[in-house]
């Protein structure tokens, strides 16, 4: 409830104020002149004060420009049967927000304090917008020394505000997440909800009710109504991760929830309203699967309004210092205990070619950090394997040579997801039929073997 402060000297103004602002849900306080009213003011905050301008001991200016110098932050409305235009001119020149004239309407009350509400949550909303955006990079959980993420996240704040979807693109672990988080968080939706989804990790029969919900009986094991995460993320923001990935039928309704921004859970005869805004993002060249007849041309000029892209590590090399000292530095709060990286690391680090970028970076601190009691990490603590060393079979040994049999395991699996991968020309799903495995078995060896 809010809190109104009325300082007027007719006590038959000060009673009806009272009862027309405590009916229409306003807290209301009232004091007989500009003195009492300062110091009630001052003790005790207000959203709203309502003053005359003429008043015993200390006029409605005096104590307006008192109540400004001591910090107030309540929406001043001045009130006067005198003076008009000059009157209004001079209390907006001392911080009032608007001007009423003697003699009022009830509802004109009402109206221009519901206005001075509206205009100071607008404010508020502004100045939190432009706070999330000026939060240093490491808070936000990004890093732009390079000039690509300088770009990337300058277009970030100028796209922030809008309604309009977004394509993010950039290989695995770039941070597309990261950049969709903060999008949302210098939107307007801010406060709503941020519901991500991985398109391509989830089986193509489950992804429609995932992504719009069901109806009780719309299949078997359909034991009650579900809600989908467009409806999870209405009023905020969803993130179609690998949109790339969406079979071609789940376009085709994507397509009909972006234009007429409605959805239809599994199973339902009728459709619902739904306000989320769409954020999606891709590691695949989308016009290519246009050309290729895997993505619908009408769908990708829908979600291609805004392209944010994002560049790989490996060209973000003045980035790797800065986000190196940022997750030990975060590891070091987490694991409770001091933990910092040698200039050697840091320059080891920089020379790393990084396949996995951003993603791949963070893992090996951390891991080099669990394995280690070190405070500061150096290159030996941060390889994954050891320097390779000359090796002498002995001679009864049968292994594989230079290496144990579980690093010969590995470089055939890694090699048989590469060569999958180019026979389904970077087809996920069809890479995982290929190899008999789930896709999001496959995700876990592509990210592990940083592969891309």
């Amino acid at each position: 409830m809010k809190k109104v402060l009325v300082v007027d000297d007719e006590p038959g103004l000060r009673q009806s104020l009272g009862l027309l602002l405590t009916d229409a849900g306003y807290a209301v306080t009232a004091e007989r002149d500009g003195r009492r009213g300062l110091e009630r003011a001052t003790a005790e905050p207000f959203d709203l004060v309502l003053c005359d301008v003429r008043m015993p001991e200390m006029d409605g200016l005096t104590f307006l420009r008192n109540y400004r110098q001591r910090g107030g932050s309540g929406l001043v409305i001045v009130m006067s049967a005198y003076g008009g235009e000059d009157a209004a001119i001079a209390a907006m020149k001392e911080g009032a927000y608007d001007y009423l004239p003697k003699p009022f309407r009830p509802d004109e009350v009402v109206l221009t304090l519901r206005k001075a509400e509206e205009r100071e949550r607008l404010r508020q909303e502004v100045a939190s917008l432009r706070a999330q955006l000026a939060v240093g990079p490491a808070e936000r959980g990004l890093i732009a020394e390079s000039a690509g993420m300088r770009q990337a996240l300058d277009l970030v704040a100028r796209v922030a505000e809008h309604n309009t979807t977004i394509l993010i693109t950039g290989e695995s672990g770039t941070g597309k997440e990261v950049i969709a988080r903060a999008i949302h968080r210098a939107s307007p939706r801010a406060g709503k909800a941020f519901v991500g989804i991985n398109c391509a990790a989830i089986p193509e029969a489950l992804l429609e009710s995932e992504l719009f919900g069901h109806v009780r009986g719309a299949f078997t094991g359909a034991s009650s109504d579900k809600t989908g995460l467009f409806e999870a993320a209405n009023g905020g923001t969803i993130l179609l991760d690998e949109i790339g990935e969406l079979p071609l039928g789940l376009q085709a309704k994507l397509l009909r929830v972006l234009q007429e921004s409605e959805i239809r859970r599994v199973g339902d005869q009728k459709t619902r309203r739904v306000d989320a805004r769409v954020l999606a993002a891709t590691a695949r060249n989308l016009e290519a699967e246009v050309r290729a007849g895997r993505f619908r041309e009408d769908l990708f000029y829908r979600v291609n309004v805004v392209v944010i892209e994002l560049p790989p590590l490996r060209e973000r090399e003045d980035d790797i210092a800065p986000l190196s000292r940022h997750f030990a530095a975060r590891l070091a709060q987490r694991l409770g205990r001091p933990l910092s990286l040698s200039d050697d690391a840091i320059a080891w680090l920089e020379q790393q070619p990084w396949p996995g970028n951003v993603r791949e970076l963070e893992n090996a601190i951390e891991r080099a950090a669990v394995l280690t009691n070190q405070e500061i990490l150096n290159p030996a603590d941060l390889r994954s394997e050891p320097l390779p060393r000359p090796h002498s079979p002995d001679p009864g040994e049968k292994g594989v040579g230079s290496g144990t049999l579980r690093d010969a395991t590995e470089r055939a699996e890694r090699d048989a997801i590469v060569d999958a991968l180019h026979a389904a020309d970077g087809n996920r799903r069809a890479a995982a039929q290929r190899l008999g495995v789930s896709l999001r078995t496959l995700f876990y060896k592509i990210d592990r073997y940083g592969i891309t």
